[in-house]
């Protein structure tokens, strides 16, 4: 299924159940969001599927590609136009699994390039800061306690939340913390 054929089943559907744009989006997404989504120049997430076909009333296997290879294509082909493109998150995913993290964090971009792959962007940047925040926590404690909390923030959006590592992100901010605490104090008492 295209992105086009997509949009195509959504309008129908809108205008089948006599719904304007700003009656389906309420304040899950924009009404800018759900027209690109209907002419097929934006990737919904999955989330977002969900959410159409539940106030849409119809089944979200509707909205969704039949087979592996085809969600592949059809994510693949919608990325394209986004600035955060399929090919970009996959590259910042190598970049990790190479223990390079500052690059894989710069490949993926801002949260504002997402695009339609928003949950995907927050999975992958809050894990590649995270990782980056330790490897940084020695040289440079201030900024890894800056992309500790930024991890923590990230980890809890999107359908792939992680709880987990937003723990362990908000672990790293306290030891930092703690760290950073200890410094200052030792400057203050030998300026007495």
């Amino acid at each position: 299924m295209t992105a086009l054929e997509r949009g195509k089943r959504i309008k129908e559907a809108r205008i089948s159940k006599k719904m304007t744009q700003s009656e389906v989006v309420g304040d899950f997404i924009t009404r800018n969001m759900l027209s690109q989504i209907e002419s097929g120049t934006a990737t919904p997430s999955v989330k977002t599927l969900e959410y159409l076909a539940e106030t849409l009333d119809i089944p979200i296997s509707e909205l969704m590609p039949s087979t592996g290879s085809e969600l592949y294509e059809d994510i693949r082909g919608e990325a394209r136009g986004e600035n955060v493109s399929l090919e970009k998150l996959l590259l910042a995913k190598e970049l990790f699994s190479a223990c390079r993290y500052r690059e894989a964090a710069a490949e993926i971009g801002s949260e504002q390039d997402a695009g339609g792959l928003s949950d995907e962007f927050y999975a992958v940047k809050a894990r590649c800061l995270y990782m980056l925040a330790k490897e940084i926590a020695e040289e440079d404690t201030v900024k890894a306690v800056e992309y500790a909390k930024e991890s923590a923030a990230l980890s809890e959006l999107g359908f792939y939340a992680n709880q987990e590592l937003k723990a362990e992100a908000v672990k790293l901010v306290s030891v930092l913390a703690e760290k950073l605490a200890k410094y200052y104090a030792g400057l203050i008492s030998v300026d007495s």
